[in-house]
């Protein structure tokens, strides 16, 4: 019997695992595709942007990982790279949490919940949903705010894991809907959460609409990947 990896070993081959999948499934980005450094994690890692489509298009956003133990959204995140839709600008954060990814933790690197510590209704909490010592206290979350504020896009999605549902919380139900046909999820009006950054964008952002697409446990086959994408771009061009 080998020698078991040290804990920081064991979280990097995870990370590498689940980063060779994503790019395994993803394959080169769309002609013109532009990848923008938005800032560094805790821990130093490059969090960045891929931006494809039109620059003078409707922006829309997709976020493919902001717990670190919910990483399926990112190989639809790579596959919406591949497209380029005429009429919209579209901006994909595949990882927002790296450093959660790494270690395989919910939280960020100081152990903070990242979609707890938004400014709408902030509240401390502890626990597994640790909302930090004040809003935007965490780097990833003032990266997420900033380019949110930068595009005021018309569309956000987050994808998270493994409820199995569309987690609509103030937004447009028409465009929501459309996601959750498209996708094949059920809808499900929930509330909004405090410090969340879906209750904050759909707050202070009006006439835009913000959402979680809550994916089943797992990675998802390279026939989900392909439909949720097309769920993405369904909602975007919702009436």
């Amino acid at each position: 019997m080998g020698r078991i990896a040290p804990a920081p070993a064991l979280a990097a081959l995870a990370l590498a695992v689940v980063v060779s999948l994503a790019a395994a499934s993803a394959g080169p980005a769309a002609a013109g595709a532009r990848v923008v450094l938005l800032g560094r994690s805790w821990d130093g890692r490059a969090i960045r942007a891929v931006e494809v489509g039109n620059r003078s298009g409707t922006p829309v956003l997709v976020v493919g990982c902001i717990h670190g133990n919910e990483t399926g959204g990112i190989a639809i995140a790579h596959a919406l790279e591949r497209v380029s839709p005429r009429d919209l600008d579209l901006w994909i954060v595949p990882v927002l949490n790296p450093d959660g990814v790494a270690a395989d933790t919910r939280q960020n690197a100081h152990g903070v919940d990242l979609n707890r510590n938004f400014p709408w209704r902030w509240r401390p909490m502890s626990g597994v949903y640790e909302s930090g010592p004040r809003p935007l206290s965490e780097r990833e979350a003032r990266i997420a705010r900033a380019l949110i504020v930068r595009l005021h896009p018309h569309l956000t999605v987050w994808f998270h894991q493994h409820l199995d549902l569309v987690w609509a919380s103030g937004g447009d139900r028409r465009i929501e809907k459309a996601f959750a046909r498209v996708a094949g999820l059920p809808y499900h009006p929930m509330p909004q959460l405090s410090g969340s950054a879906i209750a904050w964008q759909n707050n202070t952002l009006p006439g835009t609409t913000a959402f979680a697409a809550e994916l089943p446990a797992g990675q998802p086959s390279p026939a989900a990947v392909a439909r949720y994408t097309r769920a993405v771009l369904a909602a975007a061009h919702a009436p």
